[in-house]
């Protein structure tokens, strides 16, 4: 079993170093960087990895290409915020013990988030279980612009590993702020827009409240203390944000025929 460890990366020289040596374990470690402006490249290459320059095409896509050109079939993917434990390192080298008949087609990992100062326990945001490790064919990158994942061919095996994969995502607060308003919401609405989702005024009111609700209340968020309320609060604010932009999108062309 040898495993090719990819990475996507744009301008991040801050991680990349650790990104990688977390993954030195790998046979072969592949970053794709979307034209980097700072030392990312050069960074990883000192690190051992194959690096690849390519356009953004998106989440999904650009994953798909670092599988794709992976000498080996088995696939580890990493982002560049993300870090492998000592556990789940552990996890991922006993498969290679393992018999060919005994291995799954994929394996799903616990990711753990860092923010404000702790490890995560709810909110939502822990375990958030990720499938990571795969058989090259039989699974592959699927998602219009967020929330990107493998999807495995039907009938393939999946099973859960030992050990988490730590997640440094977020800064301080006003990363936090700016991912949601840059990123995050607009993708949301974008994807909502194109499923043919729509909105109301009614919706976009209860959408805050509900997600604080749900992130605070139900996900045990309380139990972070004041990070279980910061993850609450903008959950909120995230919810409101991408169904007033879906609002938005779904006026535009009553705007442009009234022009006409």
């Amino acid at each position: 079993m040898k495993i090719t460890a990819t990475i996507i990366a744009f301008n991040e020289a801050e991680n990349i170093r650790a990104a990688c040596e977390s993954v030195a374990w790998a046979d072969e470690v592949v970053l794709v960087d979307s034209e980097s402006t700072d030392a990312t490249r050069e960074i990883a290459r000192e690190c051992g990895a194959r690096v690849l320059e390519r356009p953004w095409p998106g989440f999904a896509a650009q994953k798909q290409f670092a599988a794709e050109a992976a000498s080996h079939d088995w696939i580890f993917s990493l982002d560049a915020d993300e870090r492998v434990s000592d556990a789940l390192r552990e996890s991922i080298l006993s498969l290679r013990n393992a018999r060919e008949v005994e291995l799954a087609d994929g394996y799903r990992v616990a990711r753990r988030s860092f923010y404000m100062g702790r490890w995560i326990r709810g909110g939502g945001w822990y375990p958030d279980h990720q499938l990571r490790l795969y058989r090259r064919a039989r699974g592959r990158w699927e998602g219009a612009h967020v929330h990107e994942s493998v999807r495995v061919q039907e009938g393939a095996r999946v099973e859960t590993l030992r050990g988490d994969l730590l997640h440094y995502s977020v800064r301080d607060a006003t990363h936090h702020h700016r991912m949601i308003g840059e990123r995050y919401a607009p993708l949301a609405a974008r994807q909502m827009f194109e499923a043919g989702k729509r909105t109301s005024a009614l919706r976009i009111a209860a959408a805050a409240p509900s997600a604080f609700l749900r992130s605070f209340i139900l996900k045990g968020g309380f139990r972070d203390g004041l990070a279980g309320l910061a993850i609450a609060r903008f959950a909120a604010h995230h919810s409101f944000l991408k169904h007033l932009l879906l609002w938005e999108l779904q006026k535009k062309p009553s705007i442009v025929n009234r022009k006409s």
